[in-house]
């Protein structure tokens, strides 16, 4: 395995700053206030002590992509930490998951009935509060991304709202095209997918977050209506993965 890169002391915490700063500025452009957005700030593959270094400094609201890096790490940081797991979640991890991770705050997000079906039977047995979902859309049709259809996005919803009391839906997300110029139609269709939803299910607009926007288009998705973005590289750097040998 190579050599993860040295932590510069205070690199992530000043980047982390900047990145709320643009937060607040795209939030007032679209006639929000910055408190309006929440910036998960996604550790995959870095070191706990840098995520340490963002947590003493006030933040709170992290995110992991892997299984198996998220049950090695969380244990091992503050229980007071708003732990996200982003991304397509394996059924058969969804127990293990919820058991090492017993301060997770949400999955974004769930992306068919089965592994909805999962993760409320895993809430279930292990007693906790209601884990509250997000359900992931495919706005751009690539297969490489997850997420059920638009057109099927009702249908999910309905699903989690009555087939899984525990869970509790608190909205919708997206991954947008690797070509950030075309992720404006992603952010559009996302938007009108809460409309439809919100509409099928008698959610108030503003009950519904969505979850869109990255490192590189964030302040796009802020200025359509995001209420949640997911920052990585942004704040800590480029990944570092492991070499194959």
């Amino acid at each position: 395995m190579a050599a993860a890169a040295p932590v510069v002391e205070g690199v992530a915490v000043k980047a982390l700053q900047s990145v709320l700063h643009r937060v607040r500025q795209a939030a007032e452009r679209s006639g929000r206030s910055g408190n309006d957005v929440r910036v998960v700030a996604v550790g995959k593959t870095k070191p706990i002590s840098l995520i340490r270094q963002l947590y003493d400094a006030g933040h709170r609201c992290f995110g992991e992509n892997y299984v198996q890096e998220f049950i090695d790490k969380a244990p091992q940081l503050p229980e007071d930490i708003q732990w996200h797991f982003i991304g397509h979640l394996q059924s058969n991890k969804a127990k293990s998951l919820l058991a090492a991770v017993p301060n997770l705050a949400m999955v974004e997000g769930v992306d068919n009935e089965k592994i909805a079906n999962h993760l409320d039977r895993a809430v279930a047995n292990i007693k906790r509060k209601p884990l509250k979902v997000l359900v992931q859309v495919n706005t751009s049709g690539e297969t490489s991304k997850s997420g059920v259809d638009p057109s099927g996005c009702v249908e999910l919803v309905k699903h989690v709202r009555m087939g899984c009391p525990n869970l509790e839906f608190s909205g919708l997300m997206t991954i947008g095209m690797a070509d950030y110029s075309s992720t404006p139609e992603n952010f559009k269709t996302l938007s009108n997918c809460k409309i439809e939803v919100c509409k099928a299910i008698g959610m108030t607009l503003d009950q519904c977050q969505l979850s869109m926007g990255m490192s590189g288009d964030f302040e796009q998705a802020i200025e359509l209506g995001s209420t949640s973005v997911r920052i990585g590289s942004t704040i800590f750097g480029p990944r570092e993965y492991p070499k194959k040998q």
